[in-house]
């Protein structure tokens, strides 16, 4: 398991947009902020699932750094 930080910004208009900081592209919306987080759990599986099959496919190779934030 991992876990990630969601920005969840209610809509004027109803509905909620979530949005996963650490992983760009993941983002959803829902009706409730309930049913919009659990909208974007799926997309970041989903988004993470295609970066893995895509580096998979470029045989890519990983690393880590660390950044005084």
């Amino acid at each position: 398991m991992m876990r990630f930080t969601v920005s969840l910004v209610a809509d004027p208009d109803g509905g909620f947009t979530a949005q996963c900081i650490e992983v760009p592209g993941a983002i959803s919306e829902g009706d409730t902020r309930e049913e919009a987080l659990a909208n974007v759990q799926e997309a970041i599986a989903l988004v993470l699932e295609v970066r893995r099959e895509e580096a998979r496919r470029l045989q890519a190779s990983f690393e880590s750094v660390e950044v005084d934030a």
